[in-house]
């Protein structure tokens, strides 16, 4: 077993040449959300949820973009709904949130 049950990543990269990316939407704002909210609920911490921020994943145009392993699924999101569905259907029951996926 992994230190981490799931390790999240969330590209938060800014491009200077204003060209797509993460940072263009809230990435930050959606990280730090979420890793609050894993704390709030106690899934923090060894063999738990880690809540990371990356540089640039290069999935800019289909951003923003998280990673979550050790499965190595991809999604992107909107909003806070989005990341609560995220955190509720995949990170504390197992289910990868179809809508939400990306392929390839």
């Amino acid at each position: 077993m992994s230190y981490y049950r799931y390790h999240v990543f969330f590209c938060v990269n800014k491009r200077e040449d204003g060209s797509a990316c993460c940072a263009n939407h809230p990435a930050q704002e959606m990280r730090d959300y979420a890793k609050a909210r894993i704390k709030s609920l106690g899934m923090d911490g060894k063999g738990g949820v880690r809540i990371n921020q990356a540089g640039c994943m290069d999935r800019c145009e289909e951003g923003p973009v998280i990673a979550v392993y050790p499965e190595g699924t991809w999604y992107t999101y909107v909003d806070q709904v989005d990341i609560d569905e995220i955190i509720d259907r995949h990170l504390r029951q197992g289910q990868v949130v179809e809508r939400l996926r990306l392929k390839g």
